[in-house]
């Protein structure tokens, strides 16, 4: 049985000589335009501009909340609509993480988050399953908040779910302002995504599944 078991000790070290997960994303469309590089093992430092001030600022917290580093630009058709920029920027970020994580060996896999914001509790879980579903509830009232087309908060976290090939539910419990349900639900997410991303010393090279393949 030795030869088939970590020590702590060298659980610890083959953690500290695991090579950093990136991937790099160009989608590219008739609608639009993307390049993006992500880091799982950030400092949480970004570089995000998609034409949608509010929605840089969502995606920034998601970088800082989730310890990722993010580099995202997105040229989209916004003289049409923002739906499309929104979504496209989910599936990129899904699939940028689908790509990094690989075969998803020794991850924790799964992940939730319980995030208050003043008078705001939102809630996110996550199973970067292989499978694509999501469930998301913000009770946000308001059409605008910045220059952020409400609604499409939705279509984001439907898009990473397809991209990431995971299931993502987010909730908001209750709350009063609206910038702060959207924003409690971004840093909940990021922070079920830090979780589901890391890698479990207990695992390590295990696969999270019984089924042989995520």
């Amino acid at each position: 049985m030795r030869g088939q078991m970590l020590t702590e000790n060298e659980a610890e070290g083959r953690a500290e000589t695991m090579p950093v997960r990136q991937a790099e994303i160009m989608r590219h469309t008739t609608e639009t335009s993307i390049v993006l590089r992500l880091t799982i093992e950030g400092r949480g430092q970004y570089r995000v501009k998609t034409g949608i001030r509010f929605f840089d600022h969502m995606l920034e917290l998601f970088a800082r909340h989730g310890g990722f580093d993010l580099e995202l630009t997105c040229k989209g058709d916004l003289d049409v609509d923002q739906h499309h920029t929104v979504e496209d920027v989910g599936i990129a970020l899904g699939e940028a993480f689908d790509r990094a994580l690989g075969e998803k060996r020794g991850i924790l896999r799964a992940g939730y988050f319980v995030m208050p914001m003043d008078e705001t509790l939102a809630v996110a879980a996550v199973d970067l399953s292989g499978r694509a579903a999501y469930a998301v509830e913000t009770k946000v009232k308001a059409r605008m908040v910045g220059d952020l087309q409400t609604e499409l908060v939705v279509d984001f976290f439907e898009g990473f779910a397809r991209g990431a090939r995971a299931n993502v539910h987010v909730k908001v419990m209750y709350g009063r302002s609206n910038h702060h349900k959207i924003e409690a639900s971004f840093k909940a997410f990021a922070r079920a995504m830090r979780g589901a991303s890391s890698r479990d010393r207990q695992m390590a090279e295990l696969l999270p599944s019984t089924k042989g393949l995520l």
